[in-house]
């Protein structure tokens, strides 16, 4: 190796050390803190307790622990393949059409430009009873009863869903519209030659031609949606996640534990379980959904 090649290679690892050092202090440590943590009694003001394994035992014989961790689960099952298909659908059309086009792209871009704050209340507004609520008094008009949304246990899960499938729609629009764009022309010049339809076209061309895509997304979205927060905390009554539990996700879990009642090892091991699913399901995520590619 000549002397301009070493010295390319050295300011190479020197800039390569920034981020490096970075997501040492920043990411890693902190996940490697919180398995010390959860195998502790703290209340983080005082000396940690070594307690072993006490704190995952005391999980798993919680049932309010059961009930967030399947409202989790449910969260990721409906919201990932909705998602992704709303997305998919709109891109595909979105991608046809030239009048309006920027503009339209704009609509759906905004959303996710919003603080997922502001369009949360702005969604629990919409839920309100008549005559405050947009939804109710447009059901009203409709001759259909009012739903009580937020206030109900089987229906206030998928109306805090509702505003996170909103609000990510616009990044997966982005991203299936360069998808789109990136799939050769001459791949449906020659299905034109063949005569083939248009849902031939989209089976065997455009869908498998977009499997990269789609791998990334659905690992985005899998994270985000087993990570949602802001939309219960803000939707909810007093950030609780209710009634009766039945929209509390395990990222709000791990916040009440720890600061509203100051459980630090117990936070911490929610934590090391929540970990270990985004590891799990990413790794199955990537290795059925590579093997197919």
């Amino acid at each position: 190796m000549n002397s301009i090649a070493k010295r390319r290679a050295k300011w190479a690892w020197v800039f390569l050390m920034v981020p490096l050092v970075y997501f040492i202090l920043v990411r890693f440590y902190p996940t490697i803190d919180a398995f010390s943590i959860s195998l502790t009694e703290w209340n983080i003001v005082g000396e940690k307790k070594y307690i072993g394994f006490d704190n995952f035992i005391s999980l798993w014989n919680d049932p309010v622990f059961w009930v967030v961790l399947g409202n989790t689960f449910e969260y990721l099952a409906l919201g990932v393949p909705i998602s992704l298909v709303l997305s998919f659908i709109i891109a595909y059309y979105l991608d046809q059409i030239r009048f309006g086009h920027g503009f339209l792209r704009a609509c759906y871009f905004i959303p996710f430009l919003t603080t997922a704050v502001a369009m949360a209340w702005v969604w629990r507004w919409f839920y309100q009873p008549v005559p405050i609520g947009m939804i109710n008094l447009a059901l009203g008009q409709m001759g259909i009863l009012q739903l009580d949304f937020l206030r109900s246990t089987t229906q206030a899960l998928p109306a805090v869903l509702a505003p996170a499938i909103w609000a990510g729609l616009g990044f997966q629009i982005i991203i299936f519209m360069a998808g789109l764009r990136a799939i050769p022309e001459s791949h449906y010049e020659a299905a034109k030659i063949d005569g083939a339809g248009a849902w031939r076209v989209l089976w065997e061309i455009t869908i498998p031609q977009l499997k990269n895509t789609i791998v990334f997304l659905v690992i985005i979205s899998s994270i985000g949606f087993l990570r949602i927060f802001d939309q219960v905390y803000n939707m909810t009554q007093e950030g609780e996640g209710g009634p009766l539990n039945a929209t509390r996700p395990l990222v709000l879990d791990i916040y009440k534990t720890a600061f509203d009642r100051f459980e630090m090892g117990m936070a911490a091991a929610e934590t090391v379980v929540l970990f270990v699913i985004l590891l799990i399901i990413t790794i199955i995520q990537l290795k059925v959904l590579k093997n197919e590619t």
